[in-house]
């Protein structure tokens, strides 16, 4: 099967091929502004229709190249679908942020030893050095963008490759994954084994955020403003890089042929909102599916799969003698005792210890037949 990432590269440019990319990012994102307007105003979103009606505009008042006008209207267009998706009315986007996108083998390239890339700019072709990181640039490439930030310009590019996909028939181990706050992931494998990987320190340091956010918001000031949303977004990034740190782990703890079992949290945040105020903020903010995704594609690299079940009941139910109950789990010692047969642990393990025996049930249902392994 096919698998896409995206490789994001520091690209090198001279001090004259910055500025013809900036000038570039600018006329790209007035354009997209531009485009904006008029399908504001007719609610058209048909490509062909756009392009007769703006492209020559576009042309002649950006001094864009044929590509780049047509992928201006690409943009604007998603941009639009998605508001239509999300928010079911008509909100007229503005494109603040200079932006560019460029098409593989027509806007970008790459040469043969793979040092340089050749990006289109107002003025003609550039070639700019890159800092890869151990990016596998072996592929595929997809439509990039250009990025510019703390005054360097970063080009994302997506990346298609062939995998050798896990079949279910290859399937040797099954891990049972129950996310949360408190454990960010508690294990339980086809070996009896479990492992904890504790969130303590995200809670206080999600709290150390939502203090310092609330000092700012007091002062109100242009300034604090400003470090407000600096302040966001290296929360977030923080988090990214604590869930791919996890997610790695998971994948390079246990070998090829791992069937992951989590639960199908889709529906989760109505849950979280209804929490006491006080701890509020900690559940709305849990980035359990960004934990998720990472999850995905990394184990899809490494011959390894993830499934979702069903969460209902699985931090209430015995994986010994089956009994079902809400008083099987006492939530703040955070201690599973079966009414019935008297099986004690914790929650969280009992929780993954039901996603495995899920994990077992998914498996035999796919292979229809007994499964090989019973944990």
């Amino acid at each position: 099967m096919k698998q896409t990432l995206t490789a994001k590269l520091k690209i090198v440019p001279t001090e004259v091929d910055a500025t013809l990319l900036a000038d570039t990012m600018h006329a790209y994102t007035s354009a997209c502004n531009f485009a904006s307007e008029y399908i504001f105003e007719t609610h058209d979103l048909v490509q062909a229709s756009l392009n007769r009606a703006l492209y020559h505009n576009i042309r002649t008042n950006f001094g864009l190249r044929s590509q780049m006008a047509q992928s201006v209207l690409k943009t604007v267009i998603a941009r639009y679908r998605t508001i239509l998706t999300n928010q079911h009315k008509w909100i007229k986007p503005v494109f603040r942020k200079p932006e560019l996108d460029l098409v593989w083998n027509r806007d970008y390239s790459l040469n043969a030893d793979k040092t340089l890339f050749s990006v289109n700019t107002l003025d003609g072709r550039i070639k700019v050095s890159f800092f890869s990181k151990g990016a596998d640039l072996n592929g595929m490439f997809g439509t990039a963008k250009l990025v510019h930030r703390h005054g360097k310009f970063f080009l994302h590019v997506p990346v298609t490759k062939e995998i050798n996909a896990l079949s279910m028939s290859d399937v040797s181990n099954i891990v049972g994954v129950d996310r949360g706050i408190r454990f960010l992931a508690a294990t339980y494998n086809s070996n009896g084994k479990s492992v904890f990987c504790s969130g303590n320190a995200v809670k206080e340091k999600r709290a150390h955020y939502k203090a310092l956010r609330k000092q700012l918001q007091q002062v109100g000031t242009p300034s604090s403003r400003r470090r407000l949303k600096a302040l966001g977004q290296r929360e977030n990034r923080w988090m990214r890089d604590v869930n791919h740190c996890v997610s790695k782990a998971l994948v390079e703890n246990n070998p090829e042929g791992t069937l992951f079992v989590l639960e199908d949290l889709n529906n989760i945040r109505k849950a979280t909102e209804r929490v006491c105020k006080d701890g509020r903020y900690v559940s709305v903010s849990w980035a359990y599916f960004d934990l998720e995704q990472k999850l995905k594609y990394k184990a899809l690299k490494n011959r390894q799969l993830v499934v979702n079940v069903d969460p209902a009941y699985t931090s209430q139910t015995c994986p010994k003698c089956g009994h079902v109950a809400k008083s099987n789990r006492d939530k703040k010692k955070h201690l599973f005792c079966c009414e019935n047969c008297g099986y004690t642990s914790n929650d969280d393990r009992i929780g993954a210890m039901n996603l495995h025996r899920m994990g077992i049930e998914y498996l035999v249902q796919c292979q229809g037949s007994n499964a090989p392994l019973a944990g």
